[in-house]
């Protein structure tokens, strides 16, 4: 069984994962546009490629995986997801299966107002969000929303372009600056991240892993601790089964008075799973299982409670580029 990882960038703990459940079983191998990505080199094999908006993109990653014999390939960056999704059956048609949710849901996951939707109709509790200035307006003159408020791109990752806004005019001047803006209620509260697999077979969560966020960089949890809440893992597990998402996702939440508020649903590996996998989630092992046509076994919140993970900087040194 051979593995590809695409777009790995700086995610060595995730090739480094894969690498030991396969247990020489298998290679894993991976894929970016640059060769100063350090996690290619974790990697038992490596290919560089074209940026992802490239028009030969697609066909360059069908030819390794046939080069490579890859039976499972995912990617850990937003743009490429709905690529993977979107050509599934010719991924499939060469006898490679694409880790990912189907498309529908991985559009869904990157248009934050359709999501707002979704968590709505599901009487999910979520953040109030508006695309009309006006109606936000309205909403605030009857004194059912108020200042501050988060300004984003419907589209949009890595907490780029979120701004806080405290009044009407700066609300104006953004939007008249920038277009697709939604206006999302502020919630001040406790964040919270779950990281979550769905068997791909059977469509049932498997596993969750719940971390309380003490600290955020960039988008990405930075310091967390292990947290366990039966209530929230049932909530959790009642969302994804109902909306149908497989294979890895992870979710934003917060906690606002005691009730838990979904955010943001991203279908990938987030930032930071690798404190799930040591504290015993064991994704990679459940994705190999079921590339091996097996379901997993469902062991949610089987896991060490109050484990801390600190993320630090590490480098690599390399004089040569190595061997592909």
């Amino acid at each position: 069984m051979n593995l590809l990882i695409l777009s790995a960038g700086t995610r060595n703990k995730v090739v480094q994962y894969f690498k030991k459940e396969l247990n020489g079983k298998g290679k894993v191998f991976a894929t970016d546009c640059s060769e100063l990505a350090p996690a290619i080199y974790e990697a038992d094999g490596y290919d560089i490629v074209p940026r992802i908006d490239a028009p030969d993109y697609l066909d360059v990653i069908l030819s390794i995986c046939k080069k490579r014999e890859i039976t499972g390939v995912f990617s850990l960056i937003d743009p490429e997801l709905s690529l993977l999704a979107e050509n599934k059956e010719k991924f499939l048609a060469i006898g490679t299966t694409p880790i990912i949710s189907d498309y529908e849901l991985v559009e869904m996951s990157f248009d934050k107002y359709r999501m707002y939707q979704e968590l709505t109709k599901l009487g999910i509790p979520t953040g109030r969000c508006f695309m009309d200035v006006e109606e936000f307006l309205r909403e605030v003159e009857k004194g059912t929303m108020h200042y501050p408020v988060f300004v984003k791109p419907v589209r949009g990752s890595a907490s780029l372009h979120i701004n806080q806004v405290e009044c009407e005019e700066e609300l104006r001047l953004l939007c008249r600056r920038n277009k697709d803006l939604m206006i999302q209620e502020f919630m001040d509260g406790t964040e919270y991240g779950a990281d979550v697999y769905i068997d791909m077979i059977s469509g049932k969560v498997t596993s969750i892993f719940l971390k309380e966020k003490i600290k955020m960089r960039a988008g990405e949890t930075d310091k967390s601790v292990s947290v366990k809440d039966e209530k929230l893992f049932a909530m959790i597990q009642n969302f994804v089964e109902t909306v149908g998402f497989r294979g890895i996702i992870d979710i934003d939440i917060f906690k606002i008075n005691g009730t838990y508020y979904i955010s943001e649903v991203n279908p990938r590996f987030g930032g930071g799973y690798p404190h799930a996998y040591e504290c015993g989630v064991n994704v990679p092992a459940q994705i190999i299982e079921n590339l091996s046509g097996r379901e997993n076994t469902p062991s949610v919140g089987n896991y060490r409670e109050g484990v801390y993970m600190m993320k630090y900087n590490e480098i690599m040194i390399r004089e040569e580029m190595g061997i592909k």
